[in-house]
């Protein structure tokens, strides 16, 4: 979890260097599409595979949000300050709570509420409406968590059905093939320094994926989940080292209440889980 982190920072940075070099449309293209070079090693087992028509079609609805949630996501780090871009993120897991309870027929019970309660709060902090003009790139941003947490719970849906990589895979080619003609209709001829950027931001977006899964396999969620959060504090320094960003106390704060939320969440399914599931020989005669 520790390298996720650190890779994930790396695939900030990579987004915040290129900024307003490039189209955000144009951007997020480059990045998919460099990343292609990744699905050669599963390839065969992805032609091999068949769809049914449900999956098509929440395929076809995890590349519609993903696609709008990347280019939303690559215009608020060229706008906004890395470190609010990383709070405002957290917010992911909140909105998959509750699309899941819309959607998916999941229960929730007061204890969640209340933690989405204290996230609202944590958002509103980072935020701060009233007390200084929002940008676009927040409004951004906000709208970008939303199409990642529909992702995401497309991709819980679809995963029982698929291997992991071919779920992954099938979103690179997915993006790829949408962000396309959004980013002909932008487009700047890129540098060879911002196609390397983008081939980095790739491989390391890739490398942060792969070492998460290594992560859950090896541990629960209560150990992993926490490390993610040290995203936050990566992002205020490297942004103060590397962009010249003022460190907000005001997204400091706020961003740790959403991180107070998620980790009382994980926490508490992690103990509801424990009590369900028998110990090890509890079961035996």
């Amino acid at each position: 979890m520790l390298l996720t982190g650190l890779c994930f920072v790396g695939v900030n940075i990579g987004a915040k260097y290129i900024g307003d070099g490039l189209p955000a449309a144009q951007s997020a293209f480059l990045r998919f599409f460099l990343g292609l070079v990744f699905v050669i090693p599963v390839w065969k087992t992805l032609t091999s595979t068949r769809l049914t028509p449900e999956l098509w079609k929440l395929f076809t609805i995890r590349g519609l949000a993903h696609t709008v949630a990347v280019i939303l996501w690559f215009y608020a780090m060229a706008n906004i300050p890395m470190a609010e871009v990383t709070a405002l993120n957290y917010m992911n897991p909140i909105y998959v709570t509750l699309g899941a309870a819309l959607f998916m027929g999941e229960k929730i019970a007061l204890r969640r509420i209340a933690a989405i309660g204290v996230a609202m709060v944590g958002a509103m902090i980072i935020l701060r409406p009233g007390l200084r003009e929002l940008e676009m790139g927040h409004y951004a941003m906000l709208i970008s968590a939303v199409g990642f947490a529909v992702s995401y719970l497309v991709a819980k849906r679809v995963s029982s059905q698929l291997p992991p990589a071919i779920v992954v895979a099938i979103l690179s080619i997915s993006l790829t093939i949408g962000l396309a003609p959004l980013a002909i209709a932008v487009w700047v001829p890129p540098t060879l320094a911002q196609v390397a950027i983008l081939f980095v931001v790739a491989a390391l977006a890739t490398m942060a994926h792969y070492a998460m899964t290594r992560a859950f396999a090896a541990a629960p969620l209560t150990v992993t989940q926490p490390v993610v959060f040290l995203q936050l504090v990566w992002a205020v320094i490297f942004g103060v080292i590397l962009f010249d960003e003022q460190v907000d106390l005001w997204v400091i704060g706020g961003g740790a209440l959403i991180i107070g939320a998620i980790s009382f969440m994980t926490w508490r399914e992690a103990v509801l889980r424990r009590r369900i599931t028998p110990v090890v020989g509890q079961t035996k005669v």
